[in-house]
């Protein structure tokens, strides 16, 4: 009979780590006698980082002492005690091998079903001493689960785990864990994991997300269920020389530059939506500078065309308006981003952008237009007036093509000379509430572009009116947004090289940071560099589990230490245990 031998809780503390500050709540300790398990959590229990643990889904985790003994032994060590995993039950029993999700057990008069394994994160790691282990728990299909509180009721050391169901499907914690984390993705085994209907939202999504590039065919490798879905590899490492065959005005501070192949081979075909990189030697003794741009014109084989506006003290976007003429040459990198048009279904379609954000929708407008689609396409764009409204007419004449096309135009400082109902629909700026009263779809793909106080209301404002995350694609210009859990001193500088810098290391350049430092071989990643230089991150585990720092490598080769449990897709890079072999450029 398997036995409950702990019942571990803690509440949300304040660590020193690496120079951070980090609430968590991985230090759990045994408690005596019975306690209440509740929907959420245990009475005297508390989760640090909702993000990504508790709720109801995750209201109680389960270790195995089998596990311990394991660790001991590959570990060499003899100095555990029990919650030191983090979990609110230590058992004997009941292995990530043998349970299945969806399996349900009575412990004391709680009754508890199982929900998912554990998403390791770097915190266990911290609570061992051993930064590895989040990578460790996955590989060797020892990661623990989570438990669902059917019944509230009361639970004691001592009791018997007594199993009064079986999950449906009968996949167990080992199962679905491998079968996310690591390479090999049976298609009929993804299919079963969603067939499970008590598995946990968040992992049905990721396994969606995995079947949906099955389908598509897998030919760039990576996780879609982990990072971000890629489309196509880059169709050439690093930078290619273009030249530089018209200038066209689109506004009063947009001008668009049409590039052609400099060497007469034809260019690979983008995506519509993605970008490309620009490296601009502004000064012949200093660092380039480096500027994402996306391609706005239809994707072809003989040419790109990059829109720039002139920013306020923007250096990038300055020396192009101000230096560049017909027949330069550029050096531009291979078309990427996973922010692209997707044709798998025939819902509306509603393309939202401000300023120049209208770039990366306007291709897609493009191709759509080319396509003669019958799907129903709404243009909502914002300007500050007609003198700041590129591609005006363009759009108006791809929109006719489309035999279900609506189009709305706000100006937020509209001249004199604007004509309402003409030049513009109404004066301000796009909404959410607006969106509802022109009776745009909610059953539509939304992608949207613009500023990043425009992306971040409407977003907001749409998933108020209930459309749902994933119908929502948004392309953020510059730095993205970071994510480091659990970490509570996240003020940041701007991007900077480093305080103490190494000035004979290889050159890692972050694009979008618009920043160059060299490699110090102290670190132990390019994560840690990006760190000491204040440019924006997401990660978690930093340990090549999670996906979650998979980045564009645009230019230059990595080596891995330790090596990820599945490699990111072509032409990416797993930032967290990943270090330069030669000079690199990275789209952060």
């Amino acid at each position: 009979m398997s036995q409950l031998l702990s019942v571990n809780v803690g509440i949300p503390q304040d660590i020193n780590w690496h120079g951070e500050t980090v609430r968590t709540a991985v230090w759990k300790q045994p408690v005596q006698g019975g306690r209440m398990v509740r929907r959420l959590n245990i009475e005297g229990d508390q989760q640090g980082d909702l993000g990504g643990h508790g709720g109801e889904n995750r209201a109680v985790f389960v270790y195995q002492i089998d596990s311990y003994h394991y660790w001991e032994q590959y570990l060499h060590r003899n100095d555990f005690v029990m919650g030191q995993f983090g979990e609110n039950f230590t058992v004997d029993g009941v292995s990530d091998e043998e349970v299945c999700i969806g399996d349900q057990y009575r412990i004391g008069t709680a009754l508890f079903e199982v929900t998912q394994p554990r998403v390791t994160c770097f915190r266990v790691g911290i609570r061992l001493n051993e930064p590895t282990i989040p990578a460790l728990l996955v590989a060797h299909k020892r990661p623990g689960f989570y438990l669902r509180v059917l019944q509230e009721g009361i639970v004691e050391a001592g009791d018997d785990i007594i199993k009064i169901a079986d999950g449906p499907e009968r996949m167990t914690v080992a199962e679905i864990s491998a079968l996310l984390y690591l390479s090999n993705h049976s298609r009929a085994q993804v299919e079963r994991a969603l067939r499970i209907p008590p598995l946990s939202p968040g992992w049905k999504t990721s396994f969606q997300a995995l079947l949906e590039q099955m389908e598509k065919g897998n030919g760039v490798g990576g996780n879609a269920g982990l990072g971000p879905a890629v489309s196509s590899p880059p169709a050439w490492q690093g930078f290619r020389p273009l030249k530089v065959e018209r200038i066209e005005r689109e506004s009063q501070s947009v001008l668009s530059l049409v590039l052609v192949s400099a060497d007469e081979h034809p260019l690979a075909l983008a995506l519509p939506g993605q970008f490309v990189v620009l490296r601009l030697q502004t000064q012949s003794d200093a660092s380039p500078l480096l500027r994402n741009y996306s391609l706005s014109s239809a994707p072809a084989i003989n040419s790109y065309r990059v829109s720039i506006k002139q920013e306020f003290n923007g250096r990038g976007s300055t020396y192009i308006h101000t230096h560049t003429r017909v027949g330069d040459i550029l050096d531009v990198s291979a078309p990427r981003g996973t922010f692209v048009y997707r044709a798998t279904e025939n819902r509306p379609v509603v393309f939202l952008s401000a300023g120049v954000g209208a770039t990366p929708v306007l291709a897609m407008l493009h191709t759509l237009a080319n396509q003669g689609s019958s799907r129903d396409i709404w243009w909502l764009y914002g300007a500050q007036n007609s003198l700041e409204h590129p591609f005006a007419q363009e759009a108006c004449q791809l929109l006719e093509k489309l035999p279900n096309s609506h189009k709305y135009i706000c100006y937020s400082r509209p001249t004199p000379q604007d004509r309402q109902g003409i030049d513009f629909d109404a004066p301000g700026r796009l909404s959410a509430s607006l969106l509802s009263s022109l009776g745009v779809p909610r059953e539509a793909d939304f992608y949207l572009c613009g500023p990043g106080s425009f992306l971040q209301e409407l977003q907001s404002g749409l998933i108020a009116q209930g459309i749902p995350s994933s119908s929502l694609f948004t392309e953020i210009f510059g730095q993205g947004p970071s994510l480091t859990p659990g970490i509570v001193n996240t003020a940041r500088r701007a991007p900077h090289v480093p305080d103490h810098t190494t000035e004979t290391g290889v050159l890692v350049s972050f694009a979008r940071s618009n920043l160059t430092a060299h490699w110090d071989p102290a670190l132990h990643s390019l994560l840690e560099l990006a760190e000491a230089c204040d440019v924006p991150v997401r990660w978690s585990c930093r340990t090549g589990v999670c996906h979650t720092c998979e980045s564009g490598l645009i230019s230059g080769t990595v080596h891995y230490q330790p090596d990820p449990l599945e490699a990111p897709a072509s032409g990416n890079l797993l930032i967290c245990c990943s270090q330069p072999q030669d000079e690199v450029v990275i789209d952060l």
